[in-house]
């Protein structure tokens, strides 16, 4: 390929790096990947068979109390203490439409830009090479939204896990509590993998039932 069309295509991309769609994520959208997080870092424990002693052992040679760590209050303030900072391994990937713009991995337009620098051409983002990895504005807006919707809904939170984790999280906080019935659209988008056309192959699936929503799990972004 001759340098001058490898220098339009790097052109291309640098538009869309910059241009397409920029926007900083909305409160369905924040809630959705708060609690994609938050059912991840639950499920990799929810088989511990530790148990807990808890409380003081008295004068009178009472035993301290045995919990289960995998229902006990400190296995949910271990998940949620970094939660929001895991929100800033997502990258926007501005080919895809809606919430699927946000997904861990490199976007294919980050990875093209990559390989014509590999190539030898000069590409200009604006800021040096080594930081082009670094959490974007969106996805650092992401985090602090994070924060700020776990520490409002924290009680929530406690609630479903404490009483209600048969139900999904992410219906029982962003539907459920978080969310008005008009906001809550992305909750429904699921990525069905590239299909070799611009916007993938987002799905849309609700049948008017109040059967649950299918989702991203934390393995698929």
């Amino acid at each position: 390929m001759k340098l001058s069309t490898l220098l339009f295509l790097g052109a291309c991309c640098l538009v869309t790096a910059h241009g397409e769609d920029e926007r900083l994520p909305n409160k369905c959208e924040v809630c959705k990947f708060l609690t994609v997080e938050l059912q991840d870092a639950l499920e990799k424990t929810g088989r511990s068979k530790e148990v807990l002693e808890v409380g003081e052992v008295l004068d009178t040679g009472k035993r301290r109390k045995k919990i289960k760590y995998n229902t006990s209050e400190t296995r949910l303030t271990e998940a949620v203490e970094d939660i929001c900072e895991r929100i800033l391994q997502y990258n926007v990937h501005a080919e895809r439409p809606g919430s699927l713009r946000y997904a861990k991995g490199a976007s294919q337009t980050m990875t093209t830009l990559k390989n014509l620098v590999h190539k030898g051409v000069k590409v200009d983002l604006g800021l040096p090479f080594e930081l082009w990895d670094e959490p974007s504005v969106e996805v650092s807006d992401m985090k602090k939204q994070c924060e700020t919707m776990l520490e409002e809904y924290e009680y929530v939170v406690e609630d479903w896990y404490f009483h209600h984790q048969d139900e999904r999280l992410e219906i029982f906080l962003c539907q459920n509590h978080v969310l008005k019935e008009s906001e809550q659209e992305c909750i429904k988008e699921v990525w069905k993998g590239d299909t070799g056309t611009k916007g993938g192959a987002a799905e849309t699936e609700s049948d008017g039932t109040e059967e649950e929503a299918k989702t991203h799990d934390a393995g698929e972004l």
